[in-house]
């Protein structure tokens, strides 16, 4: 019998639009939409530049993957898509106090869009 796709949704992140859902879990893995710094609460970019909005968008995934019953510890692949290079540094400060005591990291791609600072 082949696996069900199951939608992930927990109010402790921003709501999706209606065209994704916040994750779908399949075949054992969890497959998350991507995040900004939005507080969940106001649905408003957190104040406090791109270090803020990276540990902001980190902290939705995190509260999105526990509701799948997991965590970032097993976080395979990331993408992140920040504006300019100038807040790489920035966001890296904010992805180590996450991802710094887990081996192995997850792999990452850096992609440079033009809206937000940060997407994770």
């Amino acid at each position: 019998m082949a696996s069900k796709k199951e939608a992930v949704s927990t109010k402790k992140a921003p709501a999706p639009l209606p065209q994704f859902s916040q994750a779908v879990k399949y075949n054992g893995m969890v497959y998350c939409s991507g995040n900004i710094g939005l507080n969940p609460e106001a649905m408003r970019l957190v104040e406090g530049g791109p270090t803020a909005e990276a540990r902001q968008a980190i902290s939705n995934l995190k509260a999105i993957l526990n509701e799948a019953g997991t965590d970032l510890a097993n976080v395979v692949k990331m993408n992140i898509f920040i504006t300019t290079m100038d807040d790489f540094g920035a966001i890296n400060e904010a992805y180590d106090e996450f991802f710094n005591s887990v081996e192995p990291k997850p792999v990452r791609e850096r992609v440079l869009p033009s809206v937000g600072a940060c997407e994770s």
